[in-house]
């Protein structure tokens, strides 16, 4: 979509020059636009969180009626300076549970489930079940997958052909799209 159509659609990207994200002395993120308008207590959503992980991130917070609203986009998170960067990763972090896995040690397929064995780099051994369904197991960079287990929390193998052969063939006996 080019961007004077999306601006029709209402959507405004935030730039370095014209937003400021900071760390409210609570610990919440605020937000300033244009030295004008301030939204306290805003979180950061990925419009495409497989394929642009660090990029096109939406600022949104919460009106006082209870609903959702977007302040705006940020199209490229590496344009702003590294503390807001940090913030944004930050605020993604809690917003998404996300896990590399590094190993792939046993994987069961059973009522429609797969029930897998991993190891993570964050927390070592984990296990979690993934419904055996195409849209469960989404393709990840170039030679990734993303693994969505029943909670739609991700498990990422950030290259299937660089596993073990052993894990390798564990995975795709299963997932093989």
């Amino acid at each position: 979509m080019e961007r004077s159509t999306v601006s029709l659609v209402g959507a405004r990207y935030l730039v370095p020059e014209r937003c400021r994200i900071y760390r409210g002395r609570l610990g919440s993120i605020h937000c300033i636009i244009n030295d004008a308008e301030a939204f306290a207590n805003v979180y950061c959503v990925l419009c495409f969180p497989i394929s642009h992980p660090d990029r096109y991130i939406s600022v949104c917070y919460t009106d006082d009626d209870n609903k959702e609203q977007e302040i705006g986009i940020i199209e490229d998170l590496e344009a702003f300076p590294g503390e807001v960067r940090d913030l944004v990763h930050a605020n993604l972090k809690r917003q998404y549970f996300e896990q590399v896995v590094t190993r792939v040690h046993n994987v069961k397929w059973e009522f429609g489930l797969l029930f897998f064995e991993v190891s993570t780099a964050e927390n070592g051994k984990k296990e979690f079940m993934m419904r055996w369904q195409h849209d469960k197991a989404l393709d990840y960079g170039k030679n990734g997958k993303v693994l969505l287990d029943v909670y739609d929390n991700r498990y990422i193998i950030t290259s299937v052909p660089d596993l073990a052969t052993t894990d390798r063939d564990r995975l795709m006996r299963y997932i093989y799209w």
